[in-house]
């Protein structure tokens, strides 16, 4: 009882302590007297709060956000963000057209085909049907002149397809969703994000080179600031990549 009493006392006595420490600093006659040193407990404290902050900003980088419209005349940063966002949407159309498990007749329509009037899609040269999950058939009556090139634009495609022709009459056999199926589609999905990245890639190095060529009338750190802008702009857009890639690896492999 009697030790929980003191241990409740304790804060008022260190409190009088220090206020009687304070007064024989201030009061006539008593600035000779011998004082004992105390331990430098606030600068302990402020060591602390530094550390502290320093490991929480360690942890975190400046972001730059740079408004277009004040770097317009040296480039052109929402087109560069245009072309970043049509590397995305392409990989986007790539895995839908290229890497389905479900079959439809709308998965050939993304098939161009060259003729010597030019190339176009393989659903404007024949009529597609399906006979079966694993049959697709194209009648190329109304086009028949153009049955070789479409079965070879077939065989080209990334969907590893081995077509048979009859007269007029494309057969393009679907593989069957085998465990080896998956996988190589998931390898084709990892394909289509690598080839992303480098168009991602090309498109932060022209930026690049477009602010190089204004050094001679645009200060060193201004264009340091401005690069930083682009990387952090392909940094997001490669981030969004990988979890496109995610997803659709997650969704192949089930």
């Amino acid at each position: 009882m009697a030790l929980s009493q003191l241990c409740l006392l304790r804060p008022l006595v260190c409190r009088s302590v220090a206020q009687l420490g304070v007064i024989a600093t201030r009061a006539p006659g008593l600035q000779n007297l011998p004082r004992q040193k105390m331990a430098p407990l606030p600068s302990l404290a402020r060591l602390y709060a530094t550390k502290k902050s320093k490991a929480k900003s360690k942890g975190q980088q400046a972001k730059v956000n740079i408004n277009p419209e004040l770097v317009e005349d040296i480039i052109d940063l929402e087109e560069v963000k245009a072309h970043m966002t049509a590397v995305l949407t392409s990989l986007k159309d790539d895995f839908s057209r290229n890497l389905s498990i479900r079959t439809s007749p709308g998965a050939l329509d993304h098939i161009t085909v060259s003729t010597k009037d030019g190339r176009f899609p393989i659903n404007q040269l024949g009529q597609i049907s399906m006979k079966s999950p694993q049959l697709i058939v194209v009648n190329m009556t109304g086009f028949p002149e153009a049955t070789a090139a479409a079965a070879q634009a077939l065989r080209d495609s990334s969907m590893r397809l081995n077509p048979e022709v009859e007269g007029t009459i494309i057969r393009v056999p679907i593989p069957k969703v085998t465990r080896e199926h998956r996988e190589n589609l998931a390898k084709l999905a990892k394909q289509f994000s690598n080839k992303a990245k480098e168009s991602l890639r090309r498109v932060r190095s022209g930026a690049v080179t477009q602010l190089k060529r204004e050094k001679d009338r645009v200060s060193e750190d201004t264009i340091r600031l401005i690069e930083k802008q682009v990387q952090q702009m392909a940094d997001s857009f490669t981030a969004d990549i990988e979890k496109q890639l995610a997803s659709k690896s997650k969704e192949l492999l089930g």
